[in-house]
């Protein structure tokens, strides 16, 4: 709101109160822009990490040859006497 005094005369004063149309729609496009963004930094995250294509499983007669190391001997219990 602005208020602006206008003096045609010394002897009158007269006060005119002008408001000023500000509809906040600039803030409006901001916020509609910012949601947005957000949106769509969501469905490319759940994309890229969530809703990605699987690899297919091999087809046809390829063979997948993996060599697993053997595990350890267990080593004796100690033993305490002859009881």
């Amino acid at each position: 709101m602005t208020t602006i005094i206008n003096n045609p005369r010394p002897d009158v004063v007269e006060r005119t109160t002008m408001v000023e149309g500000n509809s906040g729609s600039a803030g409006w496009g901001v916020a509609v822009v910012v949601l947005v963004l957000v949106i769509a930094g969501g469905v490319f995250l759940w994309m890229r990490y969530h809703g990605g294509a699987y690899a297919t499983a091999p087809s046809g007669g390829t063979n997948i040859n993996v060599q697993l190391p053997a595990a350890p001997a267990p080593t004796p219990a100690p033993t305490t006497g002859g009881y």
